[in-house]
């Protein structure tokens, strides 16, 4: 079966950073695949796009350029909070706020997101909240495994249900 618009693809695939001679951010093997519906708006638009028409047992192998991935780095979305902030009933947890560490929080509107620490001072902290792989080409070469309809709960839940997705 091909892959197309409300399938569930099943694949391996090495992720490196910039080409196929850079280092390896992540690995998916056969035993443990990537599994996601196809066109539920659930992966990258690119990475999908680069995937359509392929059928089990076909190899793949393609760049995504920065914006064609997690976008460039913004240096407006590194931001100094006033350190009251991740105050929780009054103390504020010093250790959670080290260099580094990665917080989820959420905007003005209530949406989820991750902003890593990159500074603390008596007032403030300057957070990043840009994506991990902001600005990062990545390079992507894998094999797809299976591919088959997606069932009806599947698509009405959003996600693959089974193996390499979600038991309820």
């Amino acid at each position: 079966m091909q892959i197309k618009k409300n399938t569930v693809v099943s694949l391996s695939y090495i992720l490196k950073q910039d080409n196929a001679d850079g280092g390896v951010i992540e690995i998916a093997k056969e035993t443990d695949p990537l599994v996601f519906i196809y066109g539920a708006g659930m992966m990258i638009p690119k990475f999908e796009e680069n995937l359509g028409e392929l059928t089990p047992g076909d190899g793949f192998e393609f760049t995504l350029l920065s914006g064609e991935a997690y976008g460039e780095y913004e240096s407006d979305a590194i931001i100094d909070l006033d350190k009251q902030i991740f105050s929780m009933d009054g103390v504020i947890d010093e250790e959670m706020l080290t260099i580094g560490n990665l917080i989820p929080m959420r905007d003005n509107n209530g949406n989820m997101l991750q902003g890593k620490v990159m500074g603390v001072t008596d007032d403030s902290v300057k957070m990043d909240f840009n994506h991990p792989m902001a600005g990062k080409n990545l390079h992507f070469t894998g094999k797809i495994l299976d591919v088959r309809e997606a069932t009806a709960d599947e698509l009405s839940h959003g996600h693959v249900h089974g193996d390499g997705g979600v038991h309820h």
